[in-house]
């Protein structure tokens, strides 16, 4: 449709998607067959989670991200929903937290355990009432923790502060009613200031999301946006959606003046929605079409043309739905950038996608791994809801580097827990801890982030399977990495093998004493 250059100057010209092999990949998962238009997959750290599907009610599994290969066909699920589940996103602030919204009209949060499930999971921690159709979609906010946005087919956007007592809430601390049909797509800007939505009556707005109050509207008829997204600190949106004469189109607009796009690109006739990915870190955008087996790759710039095409990822097998990992959980020995998690229904496979640059050396390249936002919340909900505005609290990739931000929050006590969750300085106080004799003060388990775990190995309580931990123990990197993790994974058999003997002797001993006692007392 549109002519794009042959050369350009840039890092990240030769990058290249790597799907994974097989035995890494998920096989046999009953991917939902719903029609709506959604990722259906939410990936972190730790676990990836898929919508499945479910007679009698709405569900989805949650595998642990080490768990590749063929999957249980009694693999059990976390349901609780009476209708269908259409929306799932994990806490970016807790690894272990993940929000569903359903055909019924409802969102729960649920704390996922640390140990495997090993059957269905029902008890949610909280169930947020108030959308009186189904609710599409759900969306934490990027840099507060406890608040969490939806949107439902009654029209509205509501806003829910989860810092609460309460397991049921009923009344969200804001409901924003100003559009006029179905809600397609929300975006939040870096510090979660503006809230940007795409809606079926063809316009984009962007919201005050504290207020409500629209402060732009584009009602520009030249393109139907069906997805919208912020492009980090740029002030630029990116919509994607239909042409006039149904082409799969995206435009790329000015924050500050919605009236035109600043410019439109035509992609290809197919009927399949465009999910647009941003990675603030390198600048580059990914667009991924719903049916197609494609992702398509932009580096975006301040300059014209602000979109510069790079290349394509090829592939026979059209996707369902897609997932994302963030950036805190990519490779960055093997120079990994991005990393997509691909449902392919046709073949119930979850397949990775790795995005690569291609470089020589096998060490940390800092060049593309700038400073990016972390686990840690830079605001609590009562001071993101008081009208205060920060940006995330960066952390290098670097392995063995802490936060370059570490700003303590204020001693306020969360509602919904006795123990505060108060993050950063944690090394420091339990330093201090140990220097009094004292047990260094602990998060609730499974509450701490990522990065506070890495450094505090003494507070560890491993889940261990066949002799490693099955949260902490990263995957093997290397062939003789791997060559460690089999001898002790042979070790820990030969062990359980040896324990199994002495069990079935002493079974048998038991069940000798037995007989002698009933012949003795015949």
């Amino acid at each position: 449709m549109s002519w794009h250059p042959q050369y350009r100057s840039s890092k990240f010209r030769h990058v290249f998607g790597k799907p994974a092999s097989k035995e890494n990949c998920y096989d046999s998962v009953p991917i939902t067959r719903s029609v709506h238009d959604n990722h259906f997959c939410a990936v972190n750290p730790h676990f990836i989670a898929v919508v499945t599907e479910c007679a009698g009610g709405g569900a989805f599994l949650v595998i642990p991200l080490h768990q590749t290969g063929k999957l249980d066909p009694h693999y059990p699920k976390v349901c609780g929903h009476r209708g269908n589940v259409l929306d799932i996103k994990w806490n970016p602030f807790d690894d272990f937290e993940i929000a569903s919204c359903s055909e019924d009209a409802t969102i729960k949060i649920w704390d996922i355990p640390k140990q495997l499930l090993t059957r269905n999971f029902t008890t949610y921690k909280k169930e947020l009432v108030g959308h009186s159709r189904r609710v599409g979609l759900v969306e934490w906010h990027p840099t507060a923790a406890n608040i969490l946005f939806s949107s439902g087919y009654d029209y509205k956007v509501m806003v829910w502060n989860l810092d609460t007592k309460e397991s049921v809430i009923v009344n969200p601390v804001r409901t924003i009613t100003c559009h006029q049909d179905v809600i397609l797509s929300m975006s939040f800007n870096t510090n979660g200031s503006l809230l940007a939505t795409a809606c079926k009556d063809r316009k984009i707005r962007i919201l005050d999301p504290r207020l409500g109050t629209i402060l732009q509207e584009a009602s520009y008829k030249g393109h139907r946006a069906n997805k919208v997204l912020f492009l980090g600190n740029m002030k630029k949106l990116l919509s994607t959606g239909t042409s006039r004469w149904n082409n799969r189109q995206m435009a790329l607009w000015d924050q500050d003046n919605l009236s035109v796009p600043l410019t439109e690109e035509d992609l290809d006739g197919s009927s399949g929605v465009l999910f647009p990915f941003y990675d603030v870190d390198t600048n580059m955008l990914y667009i991924v079409g719903k049916g197609d087996g494609n992702i398509r790759y932009y580096e975006v710039s301040a300059e014209k043309p602000h979109l510069n095409y790079l290349t394509e990822y090829r592939s026979y097998n059209p996707q369902k739905g897609i997932g994302t990992m963030p950036k805190r959980g990519l490779e960055v020995s093997s120079c990994e950038i991005f990393r997509f998690y691909k449902l392919i229904t046709t073949k119930s496979l979850i397949e990775p996608i790795s995005m690569i640059v291609p470089r020589r050396s096998e060490s940390y390249q800092e060049d593309i791994y700038p400073p990016t936002a972390g686990a840690q919340p830079s605001l609590t909900a009562r001071e993101w809801l008081s009208g205060m505005n920060r940006e995330p609290i960066l952390v290098s990739l670097r392995p063995g580097s802490q936060p370059l931000s570490p700003r303590p929050l204020p001693p306020e006590k969360p509602l919904s827990t006795p123990t505060a969750r108060t993050y950063p300085l944690l090394d420091h106080t339990a330093k201090l801890s140990a220097e009094d004799g004292q047990r260094p003060l602990s998060q609730p388990e499974g509450k701490a982030p990522r990065w506070a775990a890495e450094h505090r190995p003494e507070e560890k309580q491993p889940w261990l399977t066949n002799g490693f931990d099955i949260f902490e123990c990263p995957p093997p990197k290397t062939e003789n990495e791997l060559l460690q993790m089999f001898y002790r994974q042979q070790e820990e058999i030969r062990r359980l093998r040896e324990l199994v003997t002495q069990r079935e002797v002493q079974a048998k001993q038991l069940e000798l004493e037995i007989k002698n006692l009933r012949m003795s007392s015949a």
